[in-house]
C-alpha cells in the first residue's frame, strides 16, 4: 500500500528532472524496480521492505565523488511520501537542484474560496451584532475575568483541576487548582453582574416597589458574594485578617 502512495510523488521527481538541460540531465537517472519482478535482486541488497530509495554515486568518471565512496544513499522516509520533500533531499546529490514544483492544490483553493465567501455572506447578518457596544461589553468582561480569575496561570503551569482527596484550594497564593479557578471566575462574575444591575437597569425601573427591591437582592448579592471571596483568601492565607459572614 505505501509503494503505491509513494509512486506518483517518485514519477512526479522523475519528471521534473527531465526538464533539466542534457547535459547534466544524462549523468542522473531514476528507475524503479517492482519486488515481483526483481526477487533476487533485493535479496542481493538485502531489503526488507518497500519502498526504498538507493541514491547510488558514480564509481567512475568526472561525477565520481571525491571522497571515493561508492556506497548507495538512502532516503528517510522519516519525511512522508510528498514529492517535495524528495526533490529537495535528491537535489544534494545531482549537479543542479531537480526543478520540481508542486501542483496547484485546486481543492485546497476551492475550499478557501467558499470559505470566504460564507464569511464575508455572514458578516453581513453579523455586522449589527459586531457593532454593537453591548457585544464587545460582554466580550471585555468575560475576558477579565478569564484574565482575574487565574486562568492562564493554570494553563500555562498544567496544574490539575484538583489536589489530592478532592482538594479543590491550593495552599498559598503561588498555586491555584483549575476548580479554584472556575469558583473565582464565578464569584467575580456575579459580582460584576451585581453592580451592573445596581447602575445600569435599577436607576431606570419605573416602579418604585420594585426598584427598592432590586437594591436589596443585589446588594445582598454583593455582601455575600464578598463574604465568600474573602472566605477564599482566609483559606489560600491563613494569616489574612478580613472576614464578613464566613
Amino acid at each position: 500500500m505505501r509503494t503505491i502512495e509513494f509512486d506518483p510523488a517518485f514519477n512526479e521527481v522523475a519528471k521534473a528532472w527531465q526538464k533539466v538541460p542534457a547535459a547534466e540531465r544524462d549523468s542522473h537517472f531514476f528507475g524503479t524496480l517492482d519486488f515481483d519482478d526483481g526477487v533476487k535482486v533485493f535479496q542481493k541488497l538485502g531489503m526488507q521492505s518497500a519502498p526504498a530509495v538507493h541514491v547510488y554515486p558514480a564509481t567512475e568518471g568526472p561525477r565520481r565523488p571525491a571522497s571515493g565512496r561508492v556506497s548507495p544513499s538512502t532516503y528517510d522516509f522519516s519525511f512522508g511520501f510528498e514529492a517535495g520533500p524528495l526533490a529537495e533531499s535528491l537535489s544534494h546529490h545531482t549537479p543542479v537542484p531537480i526543478p520540481y514544483q508542486a501542483p496547484i492544490d485546486w481543492a485546497r483553493w476551492g475550499a478557501m474560496t467558499g470559505i470566504t465567501l460564507i464569511a464575508a455572506a455572514t458578516l453581513r447578518f453579523i455586522y449589527p451584532v459586531l457593532k454593537s457596544r453591548w457585544t464587545w461589553a460582554a466580550g471585555t468582561i468575560l475576558t477579565s475575568l478569564v484574565m482575574t480569575s487565574g486562568y492562564m496561570f493554570t494553563r500555562i503551569r498544567g496544574t490539575p483541576m484538583s489536589g489530592p482527596n478532592g482538594q479543590w484550594i491550593a495552599p498559598g497564593y503561588q498555586n491555584q487548582f483549575g476548580q479554584e479557578t472556575q469558583v473565582v471566575a464565578m464569584i467575580y462574575g456575579l459580582l460584576a453582574s451585581a453592580f451592573l444591575m445596581l447602575t445600569i437597569v435599577t436607576p431606570y425601573t419605573s416602579s418604585p416597589k420594585r426598584q427598592r427591591a432590586q437594591v436589596y437582592l443585589w446588594s445582598i448579592v454583593i455582601f455575600i458574594m464578598y463574604s465568600v471571596l474573602l472566605s477564599l483568601f482566609r483559606v489560600k492565607n491563613r494569616g489574612y485578617p478580613f472576614k464578613l459572614l464566613l
